[in-house]
């Protein structure tokens, strides 16, 4: 087996399946937490164009009332 690098020299002591499992864990919440971020980000965009879209709703509607 090749070197390993120093900050995975420690890795080598344990079982492989072991390394392997904890990984996908890592993964998995890592995966989690973007689906999470994306969810919420979307929340906020749909937020802004409704915003967005009322706004020019009442300012077209002011800005034809004045003229």
């Amino acid at each position: 087996m090749d070197q390993l690098p120093p900050f995975l020299e420690s890795l080598g002591e344990y079982p492989r399946w072991f390394v392997v499992a904890c990984l996908t864990v890592v993964a998995a919440v890592g995966l989690w937490l973007l689906v999470k971020v994306l969810k919420w980000t979307l929340y906020l965009v749909l937020a802004v164009v409704l915003l967005g879209g009322g706004a020019t709703v009442v300012w077209l509607l002011l800005h034809k009332a004045g003229s």
